[in-house]
């Protein structure tokens, strides 16, 4: 399948894009870590004090190995910033710091499309698997059927992928607008925030349009 001409035509276009997008999220990251901030704050020290300022008390700051690990667990409430943005006081690391406390506070204010996200995890995990593979056997047995159940299950993914893009989205302009408003990010250091986190979005758009390619060729595979 992978030398099938068509599939390389649906999917290199969306898999060359998601790792541009990856380089580049990456590169930024790398340049913007070595430039300290003025504020002299860490990651850590930004995350604290975004979460003070929403009144949120219940979270933990978490240190995490490796790089660009930075999440945030709503089950647990923990903030895990990686080692880079946890101890550093960089412009990179502010803005990611920033960027996590987002979903934190997007969480604490029932923010609807974190929890539909969340809920649509266990459908993600099912159809990334199953339903994949369903389209995969059904494609070569010609079982249309079968390919039309699997990119059912699959679908799941695409819908949780596009749901995760307000998600993300929501939580990079909460941490411009808080890393600016509140003095961590001068203006003239707001341009690497932005190369970081608007690099990092990039790549869910990428995850999503490699998705949806995926289906588009499945389903009009089955055709033939």
């Amino acid at each position: 399948m992978i030398l099938d001409p068509t599939f390389l035509l649906f999917i290199a276009p969306a898999f060359l894009l998601s790792i541009w997008a990856s380089m580049r999220t990456k590169s930024a990251f790398k340049k913007y870590s070595k430039v300290r901030a003025a504020s002299g704050l860490t990651g850590a020290q930004a995350a604290e004090r975004m979460l003070q300022y929403a009144n949120i008390s219940d979270v933990e700051i978490v240190r995490t190995r490796g790089t660009l690990s930075d999440h945030y667990n709503p089950a647990t409430k923990t903030l895990g910033l990686s080692e880079p943005v946890y101890d550093q006081a960089s412009i990179a690391a502010i803005g990611v710091a920033c960027h996590e406390t987002g979903h934190a506070i997007q969480h604490a204010n029932a923010y609807k499309a974190l929890w539909l996200r969340s809920a649509l995890v266990p459908t993600a995990k099912i159809g990334s698997n199953v339903g994949y593979l369903m389209m995969v056997i059904g494609y070569f047995m010609s079982a249309t059927g079968l390919v039309y159940l699997g990119a059912v299950l699959f679908s799941g993914v695409l819908f949780f992928q596009i749901v995760t893009l307000p998600v993300e989205f929501d939580a990079t302009a909460r941490a411009k607008k808080f890393a600016v408003g509140q003095g961590m990010i001068l203006d003239a250091e707001r341009v690497g925030v932005n190369r970081v986190l608007n690099a990092a979005a990039l790549t869910y758009v990428a995850a999503a349009a490699t998705t949806l390619m995926t289906l588009a060729y499945f389903l009009l595979g089955s055709r033939d």
